[in-house]
């Protein structure tokens, strides 16, 4: 296993949820972290908590939606560090009215930006320094919507997520030659800000028996340390008490 001591990893949507997981895991595991997303207020909280814990963490702040910005941020890890071994493309968003019957054209704009342009500007702003280098690991959170159509997750998240697999599996297509790797991350419900975005409350129990995002970065650490000569294309995490399930097994098919 790869040891992630001294590598540089850039975190997107580190600010909340997966991506602060992340950050905090990888600063624990001597990581050198740059944290991205667009309210720098919570990305400093997430870099103190981890250099007081003895970690490296930079804040650059963008809005990952904008091209510009996000290949601001690549130029800066280039010129700084010189590499990128792991980038950690997790930025992502939903909308409360998320059904065909309310959808309006600005959301569908925002999830198709939020959760696939981003990702996409992300991987391209990166690749020239993985491909100088010889090699590096992306890892893309998607989610299980991105493999299953649902209603809860609504048409254009699962749209977008779905965009997202297919766009991780495009990298390892055209970039194995030049050592990179990608893998797709598809959790299940995670207890993350994201779902308060849903149009009806959880409850406690339902939170807790959800994934947590700690739940994730132990998984994805553990793809970033895979031995160089392996990829993890596509990897599913779900809750054993899988809400989806339950539901379908209630209706007695």
């Amino acid at each position: 296993m790869v040891d992630l001591k001294g590598s540089i990893t850039w975190v997107t949507g580190a600010g909340t949820g997966i991506g602060e997981a992340v950050a905090e895991r990888f600063g624990a595991e001597g990581a050198v972290v740059v944290l991205t997303g667009r309210r720098a207020d919570r990305l400093e909280h997430v870099a103190r908590r981890i250099r007081a814990k003895g970690g490296t963490a930079h804040v650059q702040p963008a809005d990952l939606m904008q091209a510009d910005q996000v290949q601001q941020v690549a130029d800066w890890i280039g010129a700084t560090f010189g590499r990128l071994d792991v980038l950690v493309n997790n930025a992502g968003l939903n909308v409360t009215d998320r059904s065909w019957a309310r959808l309006t054209p600005a959301d569908i704009d925002q999830l198709v930006q939020g959760n696939l342009s981003s990702a996409f500007y992300v991987a391209r702003a990166v690749l020239p320094i993985m491909r100088a280098q010889g090699g590096g690991t992306m890892i893309h959170t998607a989610s299980m919507a991105g493999r299953n159509v649902g209603v809860m997750s609504g048409a254009g998240y699962n749209a977008a997520k779905h965009g997202v697999v297919a766009m991780s599996h495009s990298l390892n297509m055209e970039e194995c030659v030049n050592g990179i790797r990608s893998t797709a991350f598809c959790p299940g419900e995670v207890n993350t800000e994201i779902l308060k975005k849903r149009p009806n409350p959880l409850s406690n129990e339902d939170l807790a028996r959800m994934l947590q995002p700690e739940h994730c970065a132990d998984l994805i650490a553990y793809v970033a340390k895979l031995p160089v000569g392996i990829t993890m294309n596509e990897v599913w995490l779900t809750p054993t008490h899988n809400r989806g399930y339950v539901a379908a097994l209630s209706r007695k098919l």
